[in-house]
C-alpha cells in the first residue's frame, strides 16, 4: 500500500522536500518481531536503500518550481517471499502520484533485471536471482527515458550490461501505460503549480551587469581550489546583493539571491559549452591527479589512502572471527536470501570533510547509501572461502566530489595491503552530464556533455551523477542519480564507456603502488586452529555457565565456536594470543586429567555414595563420581546395595566397558566379576596391582 500527500502550502525553501518512507512489516510474512517490544522499530538498513531508491525515481519528475512538503509512504502489506516487493513499491508508488492531485510528470515505472546463463530475465525470482551475473534496477518514463538506475553485478562486460539497460527500459514502457490507463480512469485533475518569483526587469539587468563577468573570471581561474572557488563565489554573491537592496529598496531579498544562483548556474554550465574545459582546467575526458598508499598504520591488518584531487579517503581492514558475521534478521533473510555477510563496508562522512561543522553520531541514510554502494562494487572480488569475517571502513578526510567511488579504489587497496586475496582490483569514478536545450534545433534530447571525474561543484550543478565501479574488465556497481525528467540510451551508454576508460587509468595507478595482494602475512594476522575435545570433556571446556569460555576470551581473546560434537575451531587475533589460549585450554583440561582407562580392564572402585538405584563409585582421586547400577551390582537381582552391605568408603572391584557413546559416562559393572577366578585389579589411586580378595 502507497499512499502520497503533499501540502497546500509551499515551503520558502528552494528545493522539493520530498520524504520517501518504506517499511517492511514483519506482519506481511507471517512472523514477529524478535526485539524486547515485539514490534517494528526504526528503519532497517535495508528498508533506508529501498527509501533511497524510489525517491531517486521519482524526485526527477517533479516539476521545477514545486517546493510543497511531499510524503510518499509505503507499507508492505503481504510478502510470498517469492518476487521482491522493491521493484512493486516503484510502480506503486508511481501510480499513487499519477491518479493524485500533485503535479507530477509522471508516471515512471521500474523493473528488475537478471542476466543468467547469457539470457535477460526480467523480474526474477529470488532463488533466479541467487544465480545471477546482474541485479539491475532499471526505472523509466515514457519514451524510453532512463530516470534511475542502481545495479550490482559480477564483473559483467560494459556491452552485456547495456544489452540488460535497453531490454529493462523496453519492459518499463509496457507499465508506464498501464498507469496512464489507470490515471485516466480514476486520477484527480492536477493542482496549478505557481511559478517561480523573479525580480523585475531592471532589477535582473542590473543584477547581471554586476556579476557575470565576476563568475565568469571566477569560473576560468584554474587556480582556485574548492575553498577558495567557494569563497570569492559568496563574495560576489553579498556584493552583488548588497547593491541590489541599496538600488532596488522593494526587490525581495530571496527572489534575488534565487535569481542569482540561476545565473550562477547558467554561466558554470555554458562555460564548459564554449571551452571544452572545466573550472579546474580540467578536459571532459580528464582524471583529477591520484596519489596513494598502503601499510599507513602498522598495527591494523590493512590500510590505505587514496587521493584523488580534493577527495581524500582513509580505509582500514580489521578481520575477526566467523561467528562475528553480520547476521540478518528472519524478514531481510526471508526477502534478500543472505543469512549473513562475512564481509561489510562501513562508510564514514565527517563535517570537517566539507570543512563544516556537524554532529557526530548515528549515521544517515547518506551514509549508509554510500558504504552500500562500496560494498556492492567490491563484494564481488572478495574470496568466498576467506576464513575471517572482513570489516572495511572507509573514513573520508576531505571531499569534492565521488568520495563512494574513492572508497572503492582505496578499499580494494586496503584489502590487499591485509592480504586478502581478492580476484582482481576494483576502482570506481562518478561521471557528469550538463545539457544545454537548443530551441532552434528543436531536439526532443537537448546537447549534452559529458564530464569525467564529477567534482562537487558539477554534482550540485549538473544534470547527473553517474557513479560505477568495477575492475578493469566488467561492473560490479551502478548507481545513476538523474535530476532531469529522464535520459537517453545514448548517454547512458557513452557514460559506461567513458567510466571503463577512466578505471583503466585509475587501476594503472594503484597497481603502481600495490601491484598484488600481499603474499606473506602480517604478524597481527588473525589463526585459526581445530581443537578435537571428546565428549565426556567439554564440561570441562566450557566450565560452569561457559565460565572456561568467558575467561578464555577475557584474557586472551581466544574465541571458540563448535563445528560438530567433538570438533571445535579456536579464533585468535595473533599467533601469540593463540599460544597463550592453547596453554590455558590445556590447563582447563589437565585439572582434573583422568588416566587412560582400558577397555576390559579390572578396577578397584571406592563407593563414594549409596542411592536407591546403585552406587556412586570412582576409580581415582578427584574423578566425577559414576553409577554402578543395581543390575550391575550382583548376579542376584538387587534392590538396594544395602542388602549386599556395601556402605560409603568401601572398596569393591569393577570391571571397565568403556563410555556410552551418546551420554559419555562410563559404563562399569561388579557382576561380571563375581564367580570367577580371582582375577587381578588395578588400583589407580596407589598406582599398584593387587589381588581380588575373597
Amino acid at each position: 500500500m502507497v499512499t502520497a500527500v503533499s501540502k497546500a502550502k509551499s515551503t520558502n525553501t528552494s528545493f522539493l522536500p520530498l520524504v520517501v518512507d518504506y517499511r517492511q512489516k514483519a506482519a506481511a510474512a507471517g512472523r514477529i518481531p524478535t526485539n524486547f517490544l515485539r514490534r517494528e522499530l526504526g528503519a532497517t538498513e535495508k528498508e533506508i536503500l529501498t527509501s533511497r531508491m524510489i525517491d531517486r525515481s521519482l524526485r526527477p519528475l517533479f516539476p521545477v518550481g514545486y517546493f510543497y512538503e511531499t510524503q510518499v509512504m509505503c507499507n508492505l502489506l503481504a510478502v510470498d517471499g517469492v518476487y521482491d516487493p522493491e521493484v512493486l513499491s516503484i510502480n506503486a508508488a508511481s501510480a499513487a502520484l499519477s491518479i493524485s492531485d500533485i503535479p507530477w510528470n509522471g508516471p515512471v515505472a521500474a523493473v528488475r533485471v537478471a542476466y543468467i546463463d547469457n539470457e535477460v530475465i526480467i523480474n526474477p525470482t529470488r532463488q533466479e536471482l541467487a544465480h545471477s551475473d546482474l541485479n539491475l534496477v532499471v526505472s523509466a518514463s515514457k519514451d524510453n527515458l532512463i530516470v534511475m538506475l542502481e545495479a550490482s553485478g559480477n564483473n559483467l562486460e560494459n556491452n552485456k550490461f547495456i544489452k540488460c539497460i535497453e531490454d529493462g527500459v523496453a519492459e518499463c514502457q509496457i507499465i508506464t501505460k498501464s498507469i496512464e490507463r489507470l490515471q485516466s480512469v480514476a486520477g484527480k485533475p492536477k493542482r496549478e503549480v505557481q511559478s517561480i518569483a523573479q525580480p523585475d526587469e531592471e532589477t535582473r539587468t542590473f543584477l547581471k551587469m554586476l556579476c557575470v563577468n565576476k563568475l565568469r573570471d571566477i569560473f576560468s581561474d584554474f587556480t582556485h581550489d574548492k575553498i577558495s572557488r567557494d569563497v570569492s563565489v559568496s563574495q560576489v554573491r553579498a556584493e552583488t546583493l548588497e547593491k541590489v537592496r541599496m538600488n532596488f529598496p522593494t526587490a525581495d531579498p530571496a527572489v534575488c539571491s534565487e535569481y542569482f544562483n540561476k545565473i550562477l548556474k547558467e554561466i558554470f554550465r555554458n562555460l564548459i559549452f564554449e571551452t571544452e574545459r572545466r573550472c579546474d582546467g580540467r578536459l571532459l575526458t580528464e582524471v583529477r591527479p591520484i596519489s596513494c598508499e598502503v601499510n599507513l598504520q602498522r598495527p591494523l591488518h590493512g590500510s590505505s589512502l587514496f587521493q584523488r584531487g580534493q577527495t581524500q579517503v582513509f580505509s582500514t581492514v580489521a578481520f575477526d572471527s566467523p561467528d562475528s558475521a553480520m547476521k540478518g534478521d528472519a524478514l531481510s533473510v526471508l526477502l534478500g536470501g543472505l543469512k549473513e555477510k562475512n564481509f561489510f563496508l562501513h562508510y564514514e562522512f565527517p563535517p570537517y570533510a566539507t570543512n563544516e561543522t556537524g554532529r557526530a553520531g548515528a549515521y544517515g541514510r547518506r551514509e549508509i547509501g554510500h558504504g552500500a554502494l562500496a560494498e556492492k562494487g567490491l563484494r564481488p572480488v572478495i574470496p568466498s572461502n576467506f576464513p575471517f569475517t572482513i570489516r572495511l571502513t572507509s573514513e573520508v578526510l576531505e571531499s569534492n566530489g565521488s568520495s563512494s567511488m574513492a572508497t572503492v579504489c582505496g578499499g580494494s587497496m586496503a584489502l590487499m595491503d591485509a592480504g586478502v586475496q581478492i580476484s582482481s582490483p576494483a576502482a570506481g569514478v562518478a561521471i557528469g552530464l550538463v545539457t544545454k536545450l537548443d530551441e532552434e534545433k528543436n531536439k526532443s534530447f537537448p546537447e549534452y556533455k559529458i564530464l569525467t571525474d564529477l567534482l562537487g561543484i558539477e554534482d550540485y550543478l549538473g544534470d547527473m551523477d553517474f557513479k560505477i565501479a568495477g575492475t578493469g574488465t566488467g561492473i560490479t556497481a551502478l548507481q545513476a542519480d538523474i535530476k532531469l525528467p529522464g535520459i537517453t540510451m545514448d548517454v547512458v551508454s557513452e557514460a559506461i564507456y567513458r567510466a571503463h576508460d577512466a578505471k583503466k587509468h585509475i587501476l594503472d595507478i594503484m597497481k603502481s603502488t600495490i601491484p598484488v595482494a600481499r603474499l606473506q602475512r602480517k604478524d597481527n594476522w588473525p589463526v585459526t586452529e581445530k581443537l578435537e575435545v571428546p565428549v565426556h570433556k567439554r564440561s570441562r571446556l566450557f566450565g560452569l555457565g561457559g565460565g572456561n569460555l568467558k575467561k578464555l576470551t577475557a584474557v586472551t581473546g581466544v574465541q571458540i565456536s563448535s563445528l560438530d560434537e567433538t570438533t571445535f575451531m579456536l579464533f585468535a587475533p595473533n599467533q601469540t594470543a593463540m599460544t597463550e589460549g592453547k596453554e590455558l585450554i590445556d590447563k582447563f583440561l589437565e585439572e582434573e586429567k583422568e588416566p587412560e582407562l582400558v577397555f576390559g580392564a579390572i578396577y578397584k572402585a571406592k563407593i563414594v555414595e549409596i542411592r536407591e538405584t546403585g552406587v556412586m563409585v570412582t576409580l581415582y582421586p578427584n574423578m566425577v563420581p559414576a553409577l554402578l547400577h543395581n543390575t550391575q551390582l550382583d548376579t542376584r537381582k538387587v534392590h538396594h546395595p544395602s542388602a549386599l552391605g556395601l556402605d560409603a568408603g568401601k572398596e569393591i572391584t569393577v570391571k571397565y566397558f568403556g563410555r556410552d557413546p551418546v551420554s559419555g559416562k562410563m559404563r562399569l559393572s561388579r557382576k561380571v566379576l563375581l564367580g570367577t577366578a580371582s582375577p587381578v585389579a588395578k588400583s589407580l589411586n596407589n598406582g599398584e596391582n593387587t589381588r581380588k580378595s575373597s
